[in-house]
């Protein structure tokens, strides 16, 4: 066991606030260059303008400077950085064995229409206990929190049995394949971190998230005939086709995906989920019929259901309708989505499913992990109450991390209300409690 000290002096940990502060202004002032939509889109990180602030912070902890920290700047795309921090174990039972991970806070944020917010998105600006700015909550906050702490478990160097890791990753929030936390799995930067349970600090309301949903995009694709909308026995309603098949996709899902204990047992949020979320049409007048629709949207699927299951289940009920569209309900007796042709033939509607790149697993984290009762006892011993819940929200590759044998456990101390939405802003109460949860969460691995 380490020495009393070191256990009494994570117990009692406080955050430096203005170290805290002054980190967190520096990394939301640079969130204009952070916004993230994908490689090849309009708004492409530079996360390496993170890092920098980060680096700084930590440059006198570093053992090249005498310090306890060995951390290490790893890049698979040109200023698109991940940082890795290591704080080795000295104590007397040290052992290869002996690990704690906190991984998962990004260093990419959503983008911020600066007209919808009442602040500065890219500006941190303090109100009383709220710190508004792009990243606050998600993830430029807890990017804040973990340099802070681990720069002050520095200055302390507890001798710990126990190795401490973090790691802050690039390309969250949208693709970039191979340059994030799955680059740095992929060349083994993180297999040291297997022995012992990864807290993946990226969700909120400082409570353990311990489960998340898959998320499957999907767009279908209505083909019907263009005609005058007074004649409308002419034309093949591509929308109302489209609706139709909907509606029928819908009820398959749900008769074949339905709530489960498991999910119960797990205190999800809601259960599985198909809807539309967009549709686009031809262009055209208002008084013509439409040739084509595409209704798009997600499938949102807890981790009891596999992924695979789901896409062959919706393919294979799209073939059925192709196979007999005149199966489909229509709406009155002038609208068909099979006609005759004028030239002895007939004109038939048809349907197309795409899947789209946007692919997550869900995760249903391990309810005996060592990682996850500690943080309950310490949760309940800082707020007064521990709940764990789970949502339909998702999060990229944490469920590939568990197939690969790592202990996932979910944690985040900003704020849900806010996250990816305007005014985004955290507490400072909360991430003052998160210290101190962190503190005696790594006292309690010693």
């Amino acid at each position: 066991m380490p020495a009393a000290s070191a256990i009494d002096a994570l117990n009692a940990l406080e955050l430096d606030e203005e170290k805290f502060l002054h980190l967190l202004g520096n990394l939301i002032g640079e969130s204009k260059t952070l916004q993230n939509t994908g490689v090849g889109t309009a708004h492409v990180p530079r996360e390496d303008n993170a890092v920098k602030h980060v680096l700084e912070t930590l440059k006198p902890y570093r053992t090249e400077n005498g310090g306890v920290l060995e951390v290490e700047h790893v890049t698979y795309a040109e200023g698109r950085g991940n940082v890795i921090i290591k704080l080795p174990a000295t104590g007397a039972n040290a052992s290869s064995d002996k690990v704690l991970t906190f991984a998962g806070s990004h260093l990419d944020v959503v983008p911020a229409n600066p007209e919808a917010w009442s602040v500065d998105p890219f500006k941190l600006t303090i109100d009383g206990d709220k710190l508004y700015g792009r990243g606050t909550t998600d993830c430029l906050g807890h990017v804040a929190l973990m340099t802070t702490v681990f720069a002050q478990l520095a200055e302390l160097k507890p001798d710990l049995d126990t190795a401490l890791t973090c790691v802050f990753i690039a390309s969250e929030e949208a693709n970039g394949p191979g340059i994030g936390v799955d680059g740095l799995v992929a060349n083994g930067k993180l297999e040291h971190c297997k022995p012992g349970p990864v807290i993946w600090v990226d969700c909120a309301d400082s409570q353990p998230c311990i489960g998340t949903a898959g998320a499957i995009t999907w767009s279908l694709r209505a083909q019907g005939h263009r005609f005058h909308s007074g004649l409308p026995h002419k034309g093949i309603n591509a929308i109302e086709m489209g609706m139709a098949v909907i509606d029928r996709l819908q009820a398959k899902f749900y008769s074949e995906f339905p709530a489960c204990q498991e999910e119960r047992d797990y205190k999800f949020i809601t259960s599985s989920t198909m809807k539309p979320t967009q549709i686009a049409c031809a262009p055209g007048g208002l008084n013509q019929i439409p040739p084509d629709a595409t209704i798009s949207g997600d499938i949102r699927l807890t981790p009891f259901y596999p992924v695979a299951d789901v896409k062959a289940c919706i393919e294979k009920e799209v073939a059925a309708i192709n196979a007999d569209i005149e199966s489909l309900p229509t709406r009155g007796e002038f609208s068909k989505f099979v006609i005759p042709d004028g030239k002895g033939g007939i004109l038939k509607g048809s349907i197309e499913l795409t899947w789209g790149e946007h692919l997550l697993t869900g995760i249903a984290c391990d309810l005996e992990s060592p990682a996850l009762k500690t943080l309950c006892e310490v949760i309940k011993d800082v707020k007064g109450v521990a709940e764990p819940y789970s949502l339909t929200g998702s999060l990229p590759l944490v469920a590939e991390m568990q197939q690969n044998g790592f202990d996932i456990q979910l944690i985040g101390f900003g704020l849900m209300s806010t996250y990816h939405a305007d005014d985004e802003y955290c507490s400072l109460a909360d991430m003052k409690d998160a210290a101190k949860i962190l503190g005696r969460t790594i006292a309690k691995f010693g």
